[in-house]
């Protein structure tokens, strides 16, 4: 074709997964990452949940209908979705794949079961675990932060040992002890994989 050079390939967007326990710190990391890269496209989720106070449309979530999320449920369009306190959450394929034939990365913070079938759908995304320094320190950063009850606490610290787990289905595992460190050694990985070297370690 006229105007291109014989051979040259398009390059495909990557995806990267990152997913951690509650109170580790993954949405100021994912916001620093953003901020690092603002070129860096970021998933919006879908919900049939109604708005929460501030919440807006297509910057918070896309707020739809059950009869909608169900349509598309049976129409194969998400790329993961999951049911959770009876109300359900799912992530587009279509938007995925619209970014990443353009040519543009994107970046999904999504839960362990939802990474899976990411994983399972583009196998060549790049999946990132955000660990507490311990769970010790897990545990003083949620009662620090003063939005749970007891109860709710010890719900969190349960789930993040059944996170944990499952860590090792990650292809790289980041603790976060400290931000600034946690946010320098996502951002080189990040650059690393867009640069296209780097692809072959993962560092768990």
């Amino acid at each position: 074709m006229p105007g291109t050079k014989q051979g040259q390939k398009h390059r495909r967007g990557k995806l990267f997964i990152v997913s951690a326990p509650s109170g580790t710190g993954k949405t100021t990391l994912c916001n620093a990452i953003r901020k690092r890269f603002p070129e860096l496209a970021y998933s919006i989720s879908h919900t049939t949940r109604p708005p929460r106070k501030n919440e807006v449309h297509g910057r918070d979530y896309y707020f739809i209908s059950s009869e909608a999320f169900e349509e598309k449920i049976h129409a194969g369009e998400w790329a993961e979705w999951a049911r959770v306190h009876g109300n359900h959450y799912g992530t587009s394929a279509s938007q995925l794949n619209t970014h990443m034939e353009g040519g543009r990365d994107i970046l999904l913070d999504i839960d362990v079961n939802g990474a899976r079938q990411i994983k399972n759908r583009y196998p060549e995304s790049i999946a990132f675990f955000i660990m507490p320094p311990s769970m010790k320190s897990l545990e003083e950063r949620l009662r620090n932060r003063g939005t749970d009850t007891e109860a709710d606490i010890e719900k969190r610290l349960a789930h993040a040992h059944k996170e944990i787990a499952e860590r090792s289905f990650y292809d790289h595992e980041i603790v976060n002890d400290s931000i600034e460190d946690a946010v320098e050694e996502f951002a080189n990985l990040i650059a690393g994989y867009r640069e296209n070297t780097g692809t072959q370690t993962a560092s768990r």
